[in-house]
Formats: structure tokens, sequence, C-alpha cells
């Protein structure tokens, strides 16, 4: 027998998946303040009894989604650090391709990168712990040989984290690039600089 309030067919599973989904774009819309479970459950054709046997109140099905954005975030970071003994003529394209996964995901889940980087009270945490991770990464990346020794690698991933956030908001979230499109700017920037390339004598 179906619960009172859940799709015909619907796990409970897929109804909590779907609350998730129906709470991120009602918060990233309207704000965590204005956002109410009876709008979010109109939205999902859910009953509020069917959102209170998954979460407690408004505050924890937002939490989740903080903790969801922070644990998938720190997880494509971790991914991103270069391995050992690649060939250098490769890391440029490993480089372009690790941004472009992030960037993908906030492409595919533009709510919940709302809510992560701008609307959690614990954006500023999460965003320093991402900037760690990448320190990490290049700590060890600069200690296999890919980048100068000399290197500001806390530096280098605070200016990284504040271009992919700034990049995002304004140009990929309203379409206006695409994520690879983005990773390939991001790298011509960081990897290249501005300076026009020397020209080979003859």
């Amino acid at each position: 027998m179906a619960e009172r309030g859940r799709p015909k067919g619907a796990s409970g599973e897929e109804s909590r998946a779907l609350l998730l989904e129906i709470a991120a774009k009602e918060f990233a819309q309207h704000g965590y303040h204005k956002t109410k479970v009876s709008t979010i459950v109109k939205s999902a054709s859910l009953s509020q009894p069917t959102f209170y046997l998954y979460f407690k109140n408004k505050e924890a099905i937002f939490e989740e989604l903080e903790n969801l954005f922070h644990l998938r975030m720190m997880d494509l970071v971790k991914k991103s650090r270069l391995q050992p003994a690649l060939e250098q003529t490769s890391v440029r394209a490993r480089i372009i391709y690790n941004v472009k996964e992030i960037l993908a995901f906030f492409a595919k889940n533009p709510n919940l990168t709302r809510i992560g980087f701008y609307l959690s009270t614990k954006a500023d945490e999460i965003k320093a712990q991402i900037v760690n991770q990448i320190k990490e990464n290049l700590d060890y990346e600069v200690d296999a040989g890919y980048f100068r020794k000399d290197l500001d690698t806390h530096i280098v991933s605070e200016s990284l984290i504040g271009i992919i956030e700034r990049l995002t908001f304004v140009q990929l979230l309203p379409k206006q690039k695409k994520p690879e499109e983005l990773a390939q700017h991001i790298a011509n920037l960081l990897i290249d600089g501005m300076l026009p390339k020397a020209r080979s004598e003859n």
C-alpha cells in the first residue's frame, strides 16, 4: 500500500531525493528565511507528514544540502591531485580536465552550488577547507616537480577558488560559457600568464 502523500510507485529514497531537489531550488530562488516546508512539499506533491519522515525541520534539510555540496566538492578536489610520473606534456590537459569536472558539477547542480557557495552560513568555512585541500594538492605537485619550487601554494589556492567562484556565478550559471571553455580560460591564465609568448629567434 502506497504511503499517503507519496507518488504512486515512488520509493522512500525517491521521495527523499525529490524533497532535497525541490528544497534546493526553493532555497536557491527565495533564500532560507522565505522558504517554507509547506512550499517544498506542495512543489514535490507530497504531504507534510512525509517530509517529517525524512527531515526533522527546514534547518535539517538545509544542513543536508550544505553537507552534500561540501562532501562532493571535497571529493572532486581530492581527485584532482596530479598523480606521480605524469608526462609533462599531459599535465596541462589534466589540469584543464580536473577544473572542468568541478565546473561541470556546478553546472549540473546550480541550486546546490548557490547554497554551498553563497547562501550557507558555512560558505566561508567550506571555501577555506577547499582552499586547504587545493594547497595540499599543490604542495604534493610541487614536490613531484610539476610546478616551480618558489610557488606560494596558499596564494595560488586562494586565487583559484576565487576565480572559480566568480566565474561560476557570472559566466557558468547564466550559461554564458560552458565548463570546458571556462576551464581552458583558467588554465590559459594561471599556466601561461598574460604576457605574449616570446617569439622564437631566427
